[in-house]
């Protein structure tokens, strides 16, 4: 599978088209750029006045590549995506419908459980405490998580990789805005994986808000958060504060960011894919539990910053090659 990329467009006033299977950026009528289709993975608008043509719209639907258009803040505020997206589509809708609680309910104890113990992994590596902690709660979650354990587990996770005085805030700025923006990319690759596994992404295992659009995509982004949590207390620790240029290159490669798997290491773009598809199999009957979607691999340079933070020597610029053990 080729691993595409995120073109983000942030500045304002920008106009997207499409050209003989081209994406072009154009500032009134002059053109700044293009790239081929088939290589973008996601397309992110976080500008003002950004316009598109409806050819381009179809085009990236019709690849099952998601234009997401984000608001205040650099959070989400749409998606499109396509109606028809999978050959087995219809039968896999149903069986989201027809899902029995007790499978609803296991699955999203597994999604909790592996996203505690992804916030255990990015605690370990960014020098934290608390770790051992969220991996005894994550082995602890029951089938829907009538305890609460996700709330309970947040409430030790945050102040012990921002600090005690930090509040997860999603329309606050600073290193509020910069999770907002990280979580806009992760949930663009998302939204392709269960588009490609041809699931409704409205009908949710765990959210059930009758205004969100994309109840199942948040289901299954919650594992992969703290893969944008690590990378932006690696910036965090460098001193940024707020979404620039550096922030939004740095978060968009989260996308190609290596992920160890079962099966190897693979970029995190084919895990979500793998992942999406492990759900459609279970809703089917075909498969017993998800496909683990993986561990933060400590040698990303993505992750660098977090490393050197943990080593006592974050203002070093980011190497360019993988980060040995401190």
């Amino acid at each position: 599978m080729t691993v595409g990329r995120v073109v983000e467009v942030q500045q304002d006033g920008r106009h997207l088209a499409l050209h003989r299977g081209f994406l072009v950026v154009k500032d009134g009528g002059t053109e700044l750029g293009r790239i081929a289709l088939d290589q973008i993975a996601a397309v992110v608008g976080n500008a003002h006045g950004l316009t598109w043509s409806s050819n381009l719209a179809l085009a990236l639907a019709e690849r099952g590549i998601p234009l997401v258009l984000c608001g205040t803040n650099h959070t989400p505020a749409a998606v499109v995506w396509p109606l028809d997206s999978h050959h087995a589509q219809a039968g896999r809708v149903r069986a989201q419908v027809e899902a029995g609680k007790p499978l609803v309910k296991r699955l999203w104890r597994d999604i909790v459980r592996l996203k505690l113990r992804g916030q255990a992994d990015a605690l370990e590596l960014a020098g934290a405490g608390g770790g051992p902690a969220l991996r005894s709660l994550a082995g602890r979650v029951r089938s829907g998580d009538p305890d609460n354990l996700e709330a309970q587990a947040a409430r030790r996770y945050w102040p012990a990789l921002f600090g005690p005085a930090f509040r997860r805030d999603r329309a606050a700025g600073g290193v509020n805005g910069m999770l907002n923006y990280g979580y806009a990319i992760l949930r663009s690759g998302v939204a392709r994986a269960v588009m490609a596994a041809g699931l409704h992404p409205s009908i949710g295992l765990h959210h059930s808000n009758r205004y969100n659009p994309m109840c199942l995509v948040d289901d299954l982004l919650e594992p992969f958060r703290p893969l944008a949590d690590l990378a932006v207390h690696g910036l965090a620790a460098r001193g940024v504060q707020e979404v620039d240029g550096e922030v939004k290159r740095t978060l968009a490669a989260l996308m190609v960011a290596d992920v160890r798997t079962e099966a190897g290491v693979s970029p995190l773009m084919t895990v979500q894919q793998r992942f999406g598809q492990s759900l459609a199999a279970c809703l089917e009957g075909d498969a017993r539990g998800l496909t683990l979607p993986g561990l933060i691999d400590p040698g990303q340079p993505l992750f660098a910053a977090a490393r050197r933070a943990q080593c006592g020597d974050a203002d070093d610029p980011e190497p360019e090659t993988r980060t040995p053990p401190c």
